[in-house]
């Protein structure tokens, strides 16, 4: 029988291994030259290279950044092109095949990519990880099904709730909660008083993380039976049988409130009575969601800033706000005169007194104030309380010189009779400052204003832009996505070959935004010219705009899998194996310095690697220096980093979402975004914990000191610079 050189010779090298250490030299040598040549006539054999730890990680970072389960598997060679050296058996980069690495880091690594990715065919591997041996990957798992969010994964995600690991058993539940599956809420009770115990013992105001892997469990099955509204397994664990609570830990009273049931009052009431500024914060803000009577007094009995927080003061000021009932109007209205009140607290009462006639006297007063978002307040408040007592407060006024009044300003006319605020609505779209036109484009729409769809049209395509020589129509990308998306309400006609026309005509700009209400406006209107369109926007230039086109198009065509068809995602030129990403040596410290104080922030690189990287890289380029704090929600949040101060600004490219599970507690930051994937530069901090946000928005560093300073931020503060340590370049 012939043998293939390449047979004959591994079989003469491995008869050389199997003779000894005494085995001649120049038969070593020869069997060496025998091995690297190969025989006569036939082909090499490359060395398999293994791929190193470092490459697998950086694989799954831009696997779950293309939003790809695998690479696409190349075409076949033909056999007269075949190289001379054998191809080697290095794997193809796949989420999935990681998931059975033989590195628990790797699994654990893959199995949260697969998640974030978000297609169906990764349920199944994901379940399958439910039984690993480490804990670690199996509540990964467990986490990354959550994150994915198909209901496919609620049989393997309710049999993990008896895993051996609370922490297993707790993002399982965790998970359940995400996927909305009711018929788990029993067994997720009984996860929530098998642990209940081991918090006892904690803190009321407790914020530590982690906790013992019993305690997450517990906080982790709160959560759950809260997204489920399952009252009844939430009460039996936590809930004495008087109603009262049994104990007062913060993450208690977020899940009695967000359970919305009227038969958390009475806890509720106890919670936010009690000392502290996280639980009671939470508790009042449950209150005011449930709208209960009873519970205006002891809301009332809040509103005292020498001793209470003051996000605890400015939780029961909205609270209060949502009851429709005279009593929680005096007391606002009580609240809002106090002498020497600090001025963010008045503006959060004047927000909540809007359209109360009790109060029309404190908004005409506070019309002159000197803080522009308080005059802002009282503008919005007066006009939603009396159209013409704001009208006739208008004619003794000037025009505002802060433009976030002149916006108020168009939204209070939105309240007014249409013959009289048309001709104001219509001053302002001549404002100077295009950040205004937004509100007076809505207010026209609000008002069912004359000639509205030609009025859109004309912003829609830029052409306010050109009154001024100043601006480049392609500046005004929020004006025209304000135009589609209302256009998408009007639906006048001709709008969706006029959106198309639009669409096309803004293929090419770097942002996003007025592409993205384009293709939202015409998925609203339907209809073959509007398919037209979506299909094409699957190969937008961003990925921000694909995801929306699938969505548009998912139910016009719902037996063609768009989701796929938008994939690999588009890059930005990223360096995925850069060992700042795959093998960061330090979590980097940003110095964020405001005329307030300077508030430092270790980055979570290992978390949201991409998200942390691109904070720090604009950063370095001075990119946040001079911008300011646009939106505080005064003991909840802040919000930074839009460069054009309104709340709609990018650096003109989108971010992948880094889901993770990182809590959004006191001191969190997180990146603000537009919708699904469409994060950018703007950022946000916690002032108090939002597990709402948890597992939704991604969490990537957290405030380590200076959170007096961002508690005392309000809209408009500066944000001086920005320094970036990294263990090498000095902030």
């Amino acid at each position: 029988m012939a043998v293939s050189g390449r047979v004959l010779r591994w079989r003469v090298v491995r008869l050389l291994l199997a003779s000894g250490p005494r085995r001649p030299a120049r038969l070593v040598a020869w069997a060496a030259a025998l091995a690297a040549a190969g025989c006569a006539g036939g082909p090499q054999v490359a060395p398999v290279q293994p791929p190193t730890l470092e490459e697998k990680l950086a694989w799954i970072l831009r696997l779950e950044d293309q939003r790809l389960l695998r690479d696409p598997q190349p075409p076949a060679a033909a056999a007269e092109t075949a190289p001379a050296v054998e191809p080697t058996a290095r794997p193809r980069p796949d989420l999935v095949a990681l998931l059975t690495d033989a590195a628990a880091r790797v699994r654990r690594r893959a199995a949260l990519a697969i998640g974030r990715v978000g297609r169906p065919e990764g349920v199944a591997p994901l379940a399958a990880r439910l039984a690993d041996p480490e804990p670690e990957v199996r509540q990964m798992a467990a986490f990354a099904l959550g994150v994915l969010g198909d209901a496919a994964a609620e049989e393997p995600l309710v049999g993990a709730l008896d895993d051996p690991a609370p922490l297993v058993q707790g993002r399982a539940a965790e998970a359940l909660g995400r996927i909305g599956a009711a018929g788990a809420a029993e067994p997720i009770g009984a996860l929530v008083r098998r642990h209940v115990a081991a918090a006892f013992e904690l803190d009321p105001e407790d914020l530590s993380h982690p906790q013992p892997p019993e305690v997450e469990a517990f906080r982790l099955g709160l959560y759950a039976l809260a997204e489920l509204r399952a009252f009844e397994p939430l009460a039996a664990a936590v809930l004495q049988p008087d109603g009262q609570p049994v104990l007062w830990w913060w993450p208690v009273a977020h899940a009695l409130a967000r359970v919305d049931d009227p038969r958390a009052v009475d806890a509720l009431v106890t919670l936010a009575g009690v000392q502290g500024g996280n639980g009671p914060a939470l508790a009042a803000e449950g209150l005011g969601a449930l709208g209960d009577p009873a519970a205006i007094e002891p809301l009332s009995r809040l509103l005292d800033p020498d001793r209470r927080a003051a996000r605890v003061v400015a939780a029961a000021v909205r609270a209060l706000g949502r009851f429709d009932d005279p009593r929680a109007a005096a007391a606002l209205r009580r609240f809002v005169l106090t002498p020497g009140l600090d001025p963010a607290l008045r503006r959060a009462a004047v927000a909540a007194l809007r359209g109360r006639a009790a109060a029309v006297d404190v908004f005409v007063e506070l019309l002159g104030d000197r803080w522009p978002p308080l005059r802002a307040a009282a503008l919005r408040s007066l006009a939603a309380a009396d159209s013409e007592l704001f009208l006739l407060a208008l004619s003794g006024m000037g025009t505002d010189a802060d433009w976030r009044v002149r916006a108020a300003l168009a939204e209070g006319l939105a309240q007014a009779a249409a013959e009289l605020a048309a001709p104001r609505l219509a001053a302002l779209l001549e404002d100077d400052d295009r950040r205004v036109l937004p509100s007076a484009l809505e207010a026209l729409v609000e008002l069912d204003a004359p000639d509205v769809g030609s009025i859109l049209f004309d912003h829609l395509e830029g052409k306010d832009a050109v009154k001024d020589a100043r601006e480049d129509a392609g500046e005004d990308v929020v004006v025209r996505a304000t135009a589609a998306r209302l256009l998408g309400v009007v639906r006048p006609p001709a709008a969706a070959e006029r959106l198309g026309s639009a669409y096309r005509a803004a293929a090419g700009e770097p942002a996003h935004g007025a592409r993205a209400a384009m293709i939202d406006a015409l998925a609203a209107i339907g209809g073959p010219a509007a398919r037209e369109v979506l299909t094409a926007a699957l190969a937008d230039r961003d990925w921000a705009v694909r995801l929306r086109a699938a969505g548009g198009l998912a139910g016009s065509a719902p037996d063609r899998d768009h989701d796929a068809a938008i994939r690999p995602a588009p890059g930005r030129g990223v360096d995925y194996a850069a060992p700042r990403l795959v093998a960061p040596g330090v979590s980097p410290h940003v110095y964020i310095e405001t005329e307030r104080g300077a508030i430092q922030v270790e980055l979570a690189v290992l978390d949201a690697p991409l998200t942390a990287d691109n904070f720090v890289q604009l950063a370095r380029r001075g990119f946040y220096d001079g911008l300011t704090f646009h939106h505080v929600v005064t003991g909840r949040v802040v919000h930074g980093g839009d460069p054009r101060g309104d709340g709609q600004g990018g650096p003109g490219y989108t971010l992948r979402d880094e889901i993770n599970q990182l809590p959004f507690l006191r001191g969190t930051l997180g990146m603000a975004r537009d919708g699904q994937d469409a994060g950018g530069s703007r950022f946000f901090i916690t002032c108090s914990p939002q597990p709402r946000l948890d597992g939704r928005y991604t969490a990537f560093g957290r405030v380590i000191a200076g959170m007096d300073v961002v508690d005392r931020l309000r809209p408009g503060d500066a944000i001086q610079r920005v320094r970036v340590w990294d263990g090498v370049t000095q902030p």
